[in-house]
């Protein structure tokens, strides 16, 4: 398993931190967040000094119900290609459900949800891995997630589901210690068991991270400070093995440079001081799966549907779920939305000013996300104005500005009706 060192999470917020700091050996790029056809140029000169460079998707949904969506897949292996990467990474989440499989109302998550650990999303997990493997030009690690919530009636332990998923795929292993901490106080899993029962051999690099602690859970936010109880499962794991890469996750609220390097000091001194065995090398090539069977997958998709419809779209919580810990994901998935839509459309907090978060989690507690996060930015623009909002009518008229500039052209349907409607509806947003 190639080793790739000590690295950190390149954004553009400190793409020129990233390129002056020192002992930086690789980093990690939000894959949708790349062009294959317009690389960064801080990613560019970062190759050409030689820092590896790993994509590291997170829409494609690996632990959904439905088949890996092909275009998606293409899109993961061109910047595999464009960037040069020894390796790809996604998550074991699934991101949307409903559709066809079930005949339900297609919803988006907006953030990754934990998939229940039992043989019928084992067997689909297995098969999707399989199908990404396929099409990728380079080898896949999936990553661990941190969850608010449990699944109820589970069959297996993380480290049990793991250990199958390796066994079965041959895939490799994103260990993340900090998800491994938010689960142990949102879910009472214990770090050390996860560690006891996962193929460490099969880890192609950790994941660092830090999160705070609300109300007694944990929100793995990546924008606050890694604290000591993550270093210390990461210590846990490097006595158990050499892992052949760290690095460390920032997305949001970005300290002075000298602060992500003191952070990074603390990570390469945690490996030292754990004193870390010599990796053994040993990688399982995987066994086989059989194809999951459309009853696995359908009852899959049913079960993440029931899940994804009561934390979006209000509809009664499935049977056996903690409803205060639903609340709190559901909430946390409005704010997400909030704060990614916000990044999307950056005029929209600008032209609403302090109402804009309010304004946009009561929206999204009625109308679940079905399409992607600038869809959801129109969507919410158009609830606002045909409800005559904002009542400034400054701040009106430069919203409907905003929504016609962008809403752009359409073919208009051949139906009356509906030609009807869109005319009246662009007549009321001019108002």
């Amino acid at each position: 398993m190639r080793h790739l060192g000590t690295g950190i999470g390149w954004r553009p917020e400190i793409a020129d931190a990233v390129e002056a700091m020192p002992g930086i050996d690789w980093v990690e790029a939000v894959a949708e967040n790349v062009c294959p056809g317009h690389l960064p140029d801080s990613l560019l000169r970062l190759r050409e000094r030689g820092v590896t460079v790993v994509p590291h998707g997170v829409s494609l949904g690996l632990g959904g119900a439905d088949r890996p969506d092909e275009d998606r897949l293409r899109a993961l292996a061109e910047r595999a290609e464009a960037l040069g990467s020894p390796l790809v990474t996604e998550h074991i989440a699934f991101v949307r459900a409903g559709g066809p499989l079930t005949a339900t109302q297609p919803l988006e998550a907006g953030h990754l949800l934990p998939v229940p650990r039992t043989r019928d999303a084992l067997d689909v997990l297995c098969e999707n891995v399989r199908i990404a493997q396929d099409a990728l030009p380079v080898p896949l690690a999936v990553e661990n997630i941190a969850a608010l919530i449990s699944w109820p009636c589970e069959e297996m332990t993380e480290g049990q589901f793991l250990y199958e998923l390796v066994e079965r795929t041959g895939v490799r292993l994103l260990i993340d210690v900090a998800n491994l901490h938010t689960n142990h106080v949102n879910r009472g899993e214990d770090p050390a068991k996860a560690l006891d029962e996962l193929p460490v051999e099969a880890i192609a690099y950790v994941h660092v991270a830090g999160g705070f602690e609300r109300d007694g859970v944990w929100h793995d936010s990546h924008a606050h400070p890694v604290p000591e109880a993550v270093l210390a499962v990461l210590a846990d794991l490097a006595s158990r093995v050499s892992p052949p890469g760290v690095l460390l996750e920032r997305d949001e609220n970005f300290p002075a440079p000298a602060e992500l390097e003191r952070e990074l000091t603390a990570i390469r001194e945690t490996l030292t001081t754990a004193g870390a065995p010599a990796a053994t090398g040993a990688e399982s090539t995987g066994t086989g799966p059989l194809p999951a069977s459309p009853a696995a997958r359908q009852r899959t998709g049913l079960a993440q549907a029931a899940l994804l419809s009561a934390l979006v779209a209000g509809t009664p919580a499935p049977e056996g779920f903690d409803h205060a810990r639903l609340r709190v994901q559901s909430q946390a998935l409005a704010a997400k939305r909030a704060d990614v839509v916000a990044k999307v459309a950056p005029e929209l907090p600008v032209i609403l000013g302090a109402g804009y978060r309010a304004a946009f989690v009561e929206y999204a507690r009625a109308r679940p996300m079905t399409g992607g996060y600038r869809h959801d930015a129109l969507t919410f623009a158009e609830h606002l104005l045909l409800a005559g909002r904002p009542d400034d009518a400054a701040a009106r008229r430069e919203l409907s500005d905003w929504w016609l500039e962008r809403s752009g052209p359409a073919p208009l349907s051949r139906r009356p009706a509906a030609r009807l409607l869109h005319a009246t509806r662009r007549v009321l947003l001019r108002r």
